[in-house]
């Protein structure tokens, strides 16, 4: 009977593959980003990927708040009825100029002229670094993977139930742009158009940053796996005796091939006389 992780495993694997890579995100697919480090890990027997993220800049706009609240009577980051993405990409070439197309208003006091309630939807811009999370067989095979992960720098790194590796990092950027008016169906912003031209310096730099993470973490992860690989690294000794016991088998060799030809030469000679 197939072991339990082992199935779990193969059945995420094929849900992987043989459907092209799907995910939970707005995109729909895995990210090509993540694709080499998630084969990686999966070459490994104890481990898997369950979801990833490479790293994206959205501007979500919050939807109607309505009755629900919290303890405080307000509902952050609300993501009830009308709320829909306005932006979103893993692509940073795509991320200048992002709001050419939309309709904004830019820099308006119609943004707070109202003052800002309890059920303002706003306008929330961010930008969300790499994430991965893999399922491990064991405690053992969790914890070696989220040290590395830490040793990295991906400092909002955990272990979940289930022995769940979240591999995380802080460099993200979260910044309210704007509220929307659900009666004119307009975005107003508070801030000028070249304000968000300074979010996409900010964001360009950041997914720079999330790409030599993403490499340091795949380099790290893969060098973990080559010291956990069925081959022994050979020690000073041991090396020493291998190469001894090789020059003898050569030194061996040669003399064995001299005796034949020693003998060969004899025999030819032989048989000159006997001619």
């Amino acid at each position: 009977m197939q072991d339990p992780f082992d199935q779990k495993k193969s059945q995420i694997l094929k849900d992987i593959y043989d459907s092209e890579g799907p995910d939970a995100s707005p995109k729909g697919t895995i990210d090509e980003l993540c694709i080499p480090i998630m084969e990686l890990i999966n070459t490994n027997k104890d481990m898997v990927t369950t979801s990833s993220c490479s790293g994206r800049v959205s501007v979500f706009v919050e939807g109607s708040k309505g009755d629900y609240q919290d303890k405080n009577g307000v509902k952050i980051g609300a993501k009830g009825d009308g709320g829909h993405w306005l932006f979103v990409t893993h692509d940073e070439n795509e991320v200048p100029n992002w709001w050419i197309d939309k309709s904004l208003v830019f820099n308006t006091s119609a943004a707070t002229r109202e003052g800002l309630r309890d059920d303002t939807r706003y306008i929330l811009y961010k930008f969300e670094p790499l994430i991965l999370h893999v399922k491990c067989r064991n405690r053992e095979t969790a914890q070696k993977l989220y040290t590395t992960a830490m040793g990295c720098g991906f400092r909002e790194s955990g272990i979940g139930t289930n022995n769940l590796v979240g591999i995380r990092i802080s460099i993200k950027l979260d910044v309210p742009i704007g509220l929307y008016d659900a009666s004119t169906e307009k975005c107003h912003m508070f801030m000028a158009e070249d304000y968000l031209s300074v979010l996409t310096k900010l964001s360009l730099d950041r997914f720079k940053e999330n790409r030599r993470k993403l490499q340091q973490l795949y380099d790290a992860i893969e060098h973990s796996l080559k010291e956990d690989s069925p081959t022994k690294k050979e020690s000073k000794q041991e090396r020493a005796n291998r190469m001894m016991e090789e020059g003898l088998a050569r030194r061996e060799t040669v003399r064995l091939r001299k005796q034949q030809e020693k003998e060969l030469k004899q025999k030819l000679a032989d048989a000159a006389v006997s001619n």
